[in-house]
């Protein structure tokens, strides 16, 4: 159980995993049967050492190989709280941002605010007018939000630090990746747009456009469509400075894969950060252009590895000639991932890590409908009503999409450290789910 050498992303296991003198596992020095003993489940636990390690492969990784300024940024959708948070901003990284209710999280943190990005395809003017009163920079991503922040700007009498985003046409599958002229995305500016924006945002001084940004998907096992990317980033960076934009950033996105299974092989963080550096330097060698602040925006493979889910196992259910399911007290309340597209992950018995696999089962989540399966066919030891199966890999958008259904509470969350947990979410109760309810007075039982 022990971690090997293998790159934080390239774990299914956290770094600090392994298995205690009762058979345990054990995360951060914490037995996990212990831990929920203590905190109840299903429970999301996440290993402090494992987040800190990839963000530091981030961030030196810059500071080798890109010979210009650099900044790593957490896409905070990933897992969007304030101990998440507060842990990847203690290693020196900034916090890209979707959402009004990301950008208060950050604020409330004291992020700097020109360590903020935000990010989003339909801001609404409140959000947007947030973000200037904050000072972040905004990613723009349309004419709509060009247009909008023009008299947010003059109200709040300062200039609007912005990107712009764009789509560069490049498109990716796990293992394989496609060229065109330009995708279908909701997300950015055409590129045939660029040049009359460019002219648009000269005569705006209310904007002042400081950088670009593209991104070409998630969860991308492939090095050379990042490659290219660059290319067509430094082509476009050469494209505004010539059209007298103040431009001095490049936002190369994020999207580098991790290890949910045995069979997925995803390349180290430092390969990829490796590959866009020397990118975007020859690239812009090659044009006789001065380097841009790189900025690189990774959210899963920063978070995703760090987490393990851990569910106490119910109910099972044998059927002659077919599957063996087992019931946990959670599923996709707690982790949608496997219902909305079919994800798969890998699991381990916290109580029982040495015992050898013995039948291959299907973990089914408690909610009312046939499709809550976390995990389908899997081999596992003999396991009895109260084990606990701990799902690994789960701390990029699981609790960040976690939901009520079936009036479920969400569940605790607890970081672990040396030894210690602590707690950073805390569990819903039934009584939290009324919280906002409201009832008309007529309706009320007399």
């Amino acid at each position: 159980m022990l971690a090997t050498e293998l790159a934080p992303n390239q774990q299914i296991l956290p770094l600090t995993a392994g298995t205690n003198g009762q058979g345990h596992l054990e995360i951060g020095g914490c037995d996990v049967v212990e831990l929920v003993r203590q905190w109840g489940s299903p429970l999301y636990i996440l290993d402090e050492t494992t987040l800190r390690t990839a963000c530091r492969h981030y961030r030196e990784g810059l500071r080798q190989d890109y010979p210009g300024d650099a900044q790593v940024i957490y896409a905070t959708k990933a897992w969007c709280c304030l101990g998440v948070l507060a842990v990847v901003v203690s290693e020196g990284l900034g916090l890209d941002v979707v959402s009004g209710g990301e950008l208060t999280t950050a604020m409330r943190l004291g992020v700097a605010p020109e360590l903020v990005y935000f990010h989003g395809n339909n801001k609404s003017p409140a959000e947007l007018a947030l973000a200037l009163d904050y000072g972040c920079r905004v990613v723009v991503d349309n004419w709509y939000e060009l247009q909008t922040l023009v008299p947010l700007a003059q109200a709040a009498n300062c200039t609007a630090k912005i990107m712009l985003r764009f789509t560069p046409g490049i498109e990716c599958h796990t293992h394989e990746y496609i060229r065109t002229g330009h995708l279908d995305s909701k997300f950015g500016f055409d590129p045939q747009q660029l040049a009359a924006v460019f002219t648009w945002l000269r005569e705006r001084p209310q904007l002042e456009c400081i950088g670009l940004h593209a991104h070409i998907g998630s969860q991308i096992f492939a090095l050379e469509p990042h490659r290219d990317l660059t290319e067509v980033l430094v082509e476009t960076y050469a494209q505004g400075l010539q059209a007298g934009l103040p431009l001095r950033e490049v936002n190369v996105g994020g999207g580098l894969g991790i290890r949910y299974t045995e069979a997925d092989q995803p390349p180290a963080i430092r390969d990829w950060v490796r590959v866009v550096s020397q990118g975007l330097t020859h690239h812009c060698q090659q044009r006789g252009l001065p380097l841009p602040k790189l900025i690189c925006e990774p959210g899963r493979s920063l978070v995703g590895a760090a987490c393990v889910t851990a569910y106490t196992m119910g109910g099972r259910k044998e059927i002659p000639g077919g599957r063996t399911y087992i019931s946990v007290d959670g599923g996709m309340s707690d982790n949608p991932r496997p219902i909305t597209y079919q994800a798969q992950y890998q699991a381990v018995v916290a109580n029982r890590v040495a015992a050898p696999l013995a039948e291959t089962v299907t973990v089914a989540g408690k909610h009312c409908e046939s499709g809550d399966i976390l995990l389908k066919d899997i081999a596992l030891p003999v396991t009895q009503p109260g084990d606990i199966l701990v799902v690994l890999a789960t701390g990029a958008y699981n609790y960040s999409m976690a939901s009520n259904y079936n009036r479920i509470p969400r569940p605790a969350a607890i970081l672990v450290q040396g030894g210690a947990a602590s707690l950073i979410i805390k569990r819903e109760t039934w009584e939290d789910l009324l919280r906002q309810d409201c009832l008309p007075e007529r309706l009320m039982a007399p």
